[in-house]
């Protein structure tokens, strides 16, 4: 079962020729889940193979324009290319007007329906859950209300062992318990664990996105233990001061949190475009948290059962 995630967007706020404002496509079990959409991001949609239409979900983390500008231009695409499914976008309070407001002027009428999901900045909470995933919060600290989300892969119903039915008599009624982590009581009224029933589930996999943000351990205890962590470094340390001026993160500072968090791997990205070369980045961050890697587009990093089992 997929568990991975696409950068689209690796860039800050100026996209430079080679590199794009922020977008993250995310894959978990085939339900794809767009993270932010920086001006151009169907352009690397289209470019990386993915088909649009496939997406129903999109999380913006802030209204800065180089986190939402390409999403007037997807909307209007997946209308022109006949789209009637619904599209579902979460973000936080303004972005509903500032779409509307376009479509207003523009005189356009979608054919689709679109629902826009606000949520508050101030806490954490679930925002999102279907069977195979559950999306949070996670408050940042920046310049206007912003939020990173933590997607958790959900558990499935366990598989009951054949030998187990044939083994205990278990009537057809008792194996959906069964299958939900009930135990179960043959006819002598022996109880008979789950454990020895079923198959031991998969380990759950996890992917926390935290852009736009200073350094800001708060965020630790929502993030801790997570197998993929983004975290922004848009400047090296040499520019700590700057860092903290604008409300962003170095790459040791990302490492930092990465490293008290507890997280098995860490991305890092949204560079500034002052940076022409990002292996500083690396070697920085890595000083820190060795298990680091660059945000590079079209990039895409998995989360396999056997690396989690490995680590845990």
């Amino acid at each position: 079962m997929t568990f991975a995630l696409t950068v689209l967007g690796s860039n800050s706020a100026i996209p430079t020729a080679n590199r794009n404002p922020t977008a993250h496509l995310l894959n978990v079990n085939e339900r794809f889940f767009l993270i932010d959409c920086g001006e151009g991001t169907q352009i690397q949609l289209r470019k990386y193979r993915f088909k649009i239409q496939r997406i129903q979900r999109i999380f913006i983390s802030h209204l800065h324009g180089d986190h939402y500008f390409g999403l007037i231009g997807l909307i209007t695409t997946m209308q022109l290319l006949g789209r009637e499914k619904e599209l579902h976008i979460y973000s936080p309070e303004g972005l509903q007007r500032a779409i509307e407001t376009q479509f207003d002027v523009s005189g356009t009428r979608l054919k689709y329906p679109v629902y826009f999901h606000s949520f508050s900045t101030q806490h954490t909470k679930k925002i999102f859950e279907d069977e195979s995933v559950a999306v949070s919060t996670i408050p940042l600290k920046h310049g206007i209300g912003c939020c990173g989300f933590l997607f958790c892969e959900k558990p499935k119903q366990k598989n009951i062992q054949k030998e187990a039915i044939a083994q205990y008599n278990i009537p057809l009624e008792a194996i959906h318990k069964i299958k939900n982590g009930h135990d179960f009581t043959d006819e002598n009224g022996n109880v008979i664990p789950n454990s020895e029933l079923t198959l031991e589930s998969h380990t759950l996999r996890s992917y926390a996105y935290c852009s736009d943000t200073c350094y800001d351990e708060k965020i630790i205890p929502l993030i801790e233990k997570v197998d993929l962590l983004f975290h922004e470094a848009t400047f090296l340390d040499e520019m700590k001061e700057r860092a903290k001026e604008t409300l962003h993160s170095t790459a040791k500072q990302a490492a930092t949190i990465a490293h008290k968090a507890g997280a098995k791997r860490l991305i890092i990205g949204h560079f500034s475009s002052r940076y022409k070369d990002i292996e500083p980045f690396m070697k920085e961050a890595k000083t820190v948290f060795e298990n680091t890697e660059l945000a590079i587009e079209g990039k895409k990093y998995e989360v396999r059962q056997e690396e989690i089992n490995m680590i845990s």
